[in-house]
């Protein structure tokens, strides 16, 4: 189903704000402004054994003007809708680019800020791929679905508890420079999740299990039967939750690894995602996440992975969290190669740093969680390509004498320039003789990131590619939080080392 704007978004006097803030920018001689309107809705529904134990419904509305002038930035956001009020916004980012121009400086710095040229963009439209608006559905219904859901892994064996979630957003921007360009843009997402939780009455040991289910650009038509399969997840849950609680400890050694697109996602997004951000490999970004081994001088050299290794990044890839029309910088969405058999080919970019590196047209990256907020370099949908006419799960695990097959994501942790690393999952499988063994606890896979993508023998075939991702990826100061899609196949990897965490812990 095809959307328009929201009518309520569009009958706002957008063009006349604009209008009046990049006019006010432009006389008081700014080399660039651009003006970003947003309305961004965002609730959330959260159960407990089926009863609900929260919720939330925010809106977030208001404008921004970002400025470069003498060769600095400059920035402020307001929210009253008033010409005046829009002119007298970009006035003072224009104050803030001055004083920022006097700071750099004093501090000896002859760097200006410059953007790489952008074709101008004028009167685009861009909608996200859903069919169903999650907000026009009633909140009864919503949580009267994860009720239902929690009540069937409640009446199952074994499980105790049940938690429950859905977060759902629905962001509209519109966006105009001086340059030309005038996109207005609407994305809906959301994210539900189940836990179950099971509990030894005798000794009081416990363990849980999650859903699978990725958060996605889509709609409600999500939750009902489109893009998931939400009754064969929930029927599986409490039988391999039981059998997780019987499992024995795994024993730590040396073992090849199959590893799901539900666990890999998170492995790309610390080790790849975050250490291809090229404002990270040259030292200017460095909160949350670290700076990157992969700096910019081996561009071209670094043997990232092994041959079968192809990452792109992307921002036109479909229910993609990351996936627009046009970043917050009017750049046109794109899709490039980050590794290219296995060799560091590229980064994420956005305009500033493409201009700086001489890498040319920004790919689109720019991205701001709020209207309060200054665009930042944000990660685009960063996928693992599969193997055209390549093996299926079971294929890739038939080829594994001993071994170990991860499924879901859980804990994990990295050093701070995206190099060592060691991930957890929800459910570890033992491989024997190319078959399943039953599961495992307390497993935890460790590596350098080279090693680990270097020891990638086969990724599996289209069937067996998912597009997971995450709500909650943040970055820079003051904090902002981004929504990012990371796509894989199933994956095949010789030789990673397993530790055991509860010996680990111990130690």
């Amino acid at each position: 189903m095809v959307h328009s704007i929201d009518e309520a978004f569009t009958a706002l006097p957008l063009r006349a704000l604009a209008d009046a803030a990049l006019a006010r920018a432009r006389a008081l001689g700014a080399e660039h402004a651009d003006f970003r309107f947003e309305r961004v809705r965002s609730a959330s529904w959260r159960l407990r054994d089926a009863r609900p134990s929260g919720s939330s419904d925010t809106t977030d509305v208001g404008y921004a003007v970002r400025v470069v002038h003498g060769g600095a930035w400059g920035f402020a956001s307001g929210v009253d809708l008033s010409m005046d009020a829009a002119a007298k916004v970009a006035s003072q980012a224009v104050a803030m680019a001055k004083l920022s121009a006097r700071v750099i400086a004093a501090a000896g710095s002859d760097e200006r800020v410059e953007l790489a040229d952008e074709p101008v963009h004028a009167e685009r439209t861009w909608v996200s791929s859903y069919e169903i608006d999650p907000f026009t559905v009633p909140d009864a219904e919503k949580s009267g679905l994860l009720a239902e859901w929690s009540a069937r892994l409640l009446r199952a064996d074994g499980v105790a508890h049940v938690d429950a979630s859905l977060l759902t957003v629905h962001e509209n921007k519109f966006y105009a420079d001086t340059a030309g360009t005038v996109t207005t843009q609407q994305r809906v997402r959301l994210h539900p999740q189940l836990t179950a939780v099971a509990v030894d009455g005798t000794t009081g040991e416990f363990d849980s299990m999650r859903t699978l289910a990725p958060p996605v650009g889509r709609g409600w038509e999500y939750l009902t039967g489109t893009g998931w399969d939400w009754d064969g997840e929930l029927e599986r849950i409490p039988g391999l939750l039981a059998e997780k609680m019987r499992a024995p400890s795994v024993e730590a050694g040396t073992y090849d690894l199959v590893v799901d697109p539900s666990n890999l996602w998170l492995t790309i997004h610390e080790s790849i995602g975050h250490a291809t951000e090229l404002d990270r490999a040259l030292g200017y970004e460095a909160a949350y996440a670290g700076t990157s081994f992969a700096t910019f001088d081996q561009l071209g050299k670094l043997r990232y992975g092994s041959p079968v290794m192809n990452v792109t990044g992307d921002r036109t890839a479909e229910h993609g969290l990351a996936t627009v029309g046009y970043d917050d910088e009017g750049v046109e969405a794109q899709s490039w190669d980050l590794v290219k058999d296995g060799i560091l080919t590229g980064y994420q970019l956005d305009r500033r740093i493409a201009r700086l590196t001489g890498l040319g047209r920004s790919n689109g990256c720019a991205y701001a969680d709020s209207p309060s907020h200054v665009p930042v370099q944000r990660m685009a949908n960063v996928s693992l390509l599969p193997e055209p006419g390549g093996l299926s799960t079971e294929d890739l695990i038939g080829g594994v004498e001993r071994g170990v097959y991860v499924v879901g994501d859980r804990s994990w942790s990295i050093d701070m320039q995206r190099y060592n690393f060691q991930f957890t999952g929800q459910r570890f499988f033992r491989i024997e003789n190319g078959r399943l063994a039953g599961q495992l606890r307390d497993v935890a896979y460790q590596a350098t990131t080279t090693d680990f993508w270097g020891s990638l023998e086969k990724v599996g075939g289209p069937q067996t590619y998912v597009l997971g991702g995450a709500f909650n990826c943040g970055k820079a100061q003051p904090g902002q939080v981004a929504s990012v899609s990371h796509g894989c196949p199933s994956a095949l990897f010789r030789g990673v080392n397993i530790l055991n965490t509860t010996q680990e812990a111990g130690r």
